[in-house]
């Protein structure tokens, strides 16, 4: 499967993966969510080159995460601000960043804390059921097919699916 492909799969994660899926833009969204906005500052951040960043931010536009916006008018310079659509990839990001904390931190611990304002507590992101509230275990979730898979032999099987481990 080639990668300019992956927007056409009857997969999700291969459908999202076509917009968010590389190093860069994975990065550039951590730090909208840090409330990094203007050009300049992404490029300083990361050390990423111009040419690879204005691609990335682009791209994210054109897929509605990000919205481009006119912060100044002489020279007209603009601001990228998460959508809707961009403030729901929150919990992916959150999670990442959970096993990264769980198995990349290294002994001095985490480099950044989670603190969930309305209460004051720092907190591990955690799955939950939409229904009952319960938190959700790999081997507790089933995978069927769904309307749009269109019955290929992977989505034949994912009834029987069970997660590894």
């Amino acid at each position: 499967m080639r990668w300019g492909e992956l927007k056409r799969e009857k997969c999700s994660v291969a459908r999202t993966i076509s917009v968010i899926g590389d190093r860069w833009t994975l990065l550039i969204l951590r730090d909208c969510f840090l409330r990094v906005r203007r050009f300049e500052e992404f490029e300083r951040r990361l050390g990423i080159t111009r040419h690879v960043l204005a691609n990335r931010l682009k791209k994210l536009v054109a897929a509605g995460v990000l919205a481009r916006r006119p912060y100044q008018e002489r020279p007209r310079r603009y601001e990228y601000r998460l959508t809707q659509k961009g403030l729901e990839l929150h919990p992916v990001l959150l999670t990442i960043a959970h096993w990264g904390d769980r198995h990349m931190a290294g002994a001095k611990g985490p480099p950044v804390l989670y603190e969930h304002r309305p209460c004051g507590h720092r907190f591990d992101p955690v799955l939950t059921c939409s229904e009952c509230a319960e938190r959700l275990a790999p081997r507790e979730v089933r995978v069927r097919p769904g309307p749009g898979g269109g019955g290929d032999a992977l989505l034949a099987r994912a009834e029987q699916h069970t997660p590894p481990g």
